[in-house]
């Protein structure tokens, strides 16, 4: 990562003073040149240590960790699985370093074995994500998202130049470019970072850089800029100074921070801490939350993106981590919200390049799987710093790379577009409900969502609220599912129509519950129905009877392999065979029109007329009773046979 080299990114973790050292006491110029990032000296030096063995494991993953950021991915992974195979308790951010190193080598089936034995180790979401971008960069639609063009800015330097941020119709950018007044920062070769702006051209381009005037002078570092238009201020990083003097803390090392100077106003010190280094401030004026980059030891991996409460600026909370949503076992930075999308860049490894800039839509509190945004604007290389604005009919945006076709260490790119660049994904969400009855929601569902050759694509479960979450690769047909034991199965096609051009489908999906449809009566499962009369001595349904029966057609489509029975009583009055006649008719009748309505034959198992022999009263033959009490002995029931296997 050229650019985290150029600004101290790199994280020193605690998991250093887990080794027990070979050499615990020896000290070696390695660790002097590691410390400083002069990694190819620091290579020679622990190399030559090496010969004459005396190196501690904590100098062996340096040495793993110099080789790394030189590139020269074979070396390091041979060290970091050595290192791995004599003791396995790495931290995730070292694991990442490992796993990048495999993958950009020709060892993908031992990358895929770690895989798999270390799955435990990490996030839900963290997997979530791994396995959602493999399977996005693999597709088909990753070639035919990038129809545009993107250019090299004529300002860009021999040395660093990165970090651009809009300036009104300027363009504001971190440089180590060499002015002879400027101290030369050794481990990168160049300058102490400095703050540039630039004007706008109509292309693009811009205009001949000039240091940028509005932050007070230093010698040191000043960088990555954020200009908020609402508070007519600038954020950036800069180095922790005292009396015009670099300070240290107790281990020797000069840290980040981050001020915030008003135009024309005063300059104040947001988020300082000699130990800990604070990069790539972004202010949203629409939450007041200042988000940046720091390594604070707690986090998910490297370096972390965080937020900040803020009342116009000023700092009102303790930073709050975005989770592992957004942070991985890698390093995240540069965040930067466009249109509710939430941007940033990853070294995670299963990125395109070294570090790769990716898209998370933001949803309230929450983050959507976040999506590399596939090649041109990622590459083999490190791309980073991504912002965007309107202009015009379209687009305009600019992200740092050091690709090999650039100028200098980290070049200055920019882009014309029409519509947000990235590879296209579909969101599906919504609530989970019973049927007709929006307030009854139903947790603990499975949602599915499948392709049209019949494969799986994602499954989630209805949280405690019923809500779910189903985010894939873009699809030309998608099938939605949901099921759920004792309820119906739920399953909804969206046709290419509905999905063309939609990134977002908010979509309820309303389920029955058996237990709700089916209750118990003389002794038997049966359908819940309102209690329904036919005519005197009548066989035709009226519409009330249909309205009942309409439900029976409604289960039957819900469960599908239930087995029925239909039985039909009437009361004592009249002949027995006639009653039987009749009853056995109006089941007929209750058949026929199940049949007529959509429910398979083979679903009826019988239809049974019982006339007068189950009276559920004293109403019996020559016995005197109301019409109430005999309307209690005419009924009709629709039994469901298989109750007790049905769910089996």
């Amino acid at each position: 990562m050229a650019k985290a080299n150029r600004i101290g990114i790199t994280v020193l973790v605690s998991f250093f003073g887990m080794f027990i050292c070979f050499a615990q006491n020896k000290k070696s110029k390695g660790d002097d040149y590691f410390f400083q990032y002069d990694y190819q000296k620091a290579i020679s030096a622990y190399e030559l240590d090496l010969t004459e063995g005396a190196i501690s494991k904590q100098q062996f993953v340096n040495l793993a960790d110099a080789y790394f950021h030189i590139n020269n991915f074979e070396k390091a992974s041979e060290i970091y699985l050595s290192v791995y195979n004599k003791d396995t308790v790495m931290s995730n951010h070292r694991l990442n370093k490992m796993l990048q190193s495999l993958s950009k080598t020709a060892n993908k089936e031992r990358l895929g074995e770690f895989l798999q034995n270390m799955s435990p180790r990490f996030q839900r979401e963290f997997l979530e994500n791994f396995e959602f971008n493999t399977q996005l960069l693999e597709g088909s639609n990753v070639s035919e998202e990038m129809d545009f063009q993107i250019f090299n800015l004529n300002g860009n330097s021999a040395q660093s130049d990165f970090s651009p941020s809009f300036y009104g119709g300027k363009l504001l950018f971190s440089s180590g470019r060499l002015p002879d007044t400027k101290k030369r920062y050794a481990p990168a070769g160049e300058g102490y970072l400095n703050i540039y702006e630039a004007g706008l051209q109509s292309d693009g381009q811009i205009l001949t850089a000039q240091p940028f005037s509005e932050i007070a002078n230093s010698d040191f570092h000043k960088a990555t800029p954020y200009y908020s238009k609402e508070l007519r201020s600038v954020f950036y990083v800069l180095s922790n100074t005292e009396d015009g003097e670099l300070s240290f803390d107790d281990n020797g090392k000069n840290a980040l921070a981050i001020g915030m100077q008003v135009k024309d106003g005063r300059f104040q010190l947001l988020l300082k801490d000699l130990s800990t280094s604070f990069y790539y401030p972004f202010y949203d004026e629409k939450t007041e939350r200042l988000y940046f980059s720091a390594n604070f030891d707690e986090g998910f991996g490297g370096t972390d993106i965080y937020f900040v409460h803020t009342n116009r600026g000023q700092i009102m909370s303790a930073p709050i981590n975005l989770g592992p949503r957004i942070n991985s076992a890698g390093n995240e930075i540069a965040p930067y919200i466009f249109e509710n999308s939430f941007y940033f860049s990853s070294d995670v490894f299963y990125g395109l390049g070294g570090m790769d800039v990716y898209r998370s839509n933001i949803d309230g509190d929450t983050f959507s799987i976040p999506i590399n945004l596939g090649r041109g604007i990622n590459s083999s290389d490190d791309d980073f710093g991504l912002i965007m604005r309107n202009e015009g009919d379209g687009l305009l945006g600019y992200f740092s790379s050091n690709r090999a076709e650039g100028k200098g260490k980290d070049d200055l790119y920019g882009f014309k577009v029409d519509k947000k660049p990235g590879l296209k994904t579909i969101t599906i969400k919504g609530t989970v409900v019973k049927n007709k009855r929006k307030s009854g929601f139903v947790d603990k569902a499975a949602v599915r969502l499948w392709n049209v050759n019949g494969e799986m694509l994602t499954e989630t479960f209805s949280d405690n609220e019923g809500n779910y979450r189903l985010e894939v690769p873009w699809e030309k047909e998608l099938v939605l599912e949901s099921s759920k034991e004792r309820y119906s199965m739920f399953t909804k096609r969206f046709t290419q129509e509905e999905l063309e051009g939609v990134e977002n489908i908010d979509y309820d999906i309303e389920v029955s519950a058996y237990d709700d449809l089916v209750e118990k009566k003389e002794g038997q499962a049966v359908v819940k129905l309102k209690k329904f009369f036919f005519g005197r001595n009548g066989t035709q349904l009226t519409p009330e009877i249909e309205t009942e029966l309409d439900k029976v057609v409604a289960f039957v489509k819900n469960f599908p392999s239930v087995q029925l029975r239909i039985e039909t009583y009437t009361d004592s009055r009249g002949g027995n065979s006639t009653n039987f006649r009749l009853t056995q008719d109006r089941s007929n009748a209750i058949k026929k029109y199940l049949v007529q309505q959509g429910v398979p034959s083979s679903n009826i198992i019988y239809s049974i007329g019982y006339g007068e022999d189950k009276i559920l009263n004293n109403c019996t033959n020559g016995v005197f009773c109301l019409e109430m009490l005999h309307q209690q002995n005419q009924r009709s029931l629709i039994v469901v046979l298989n109750d007790n296997v049905l769910f089996e």
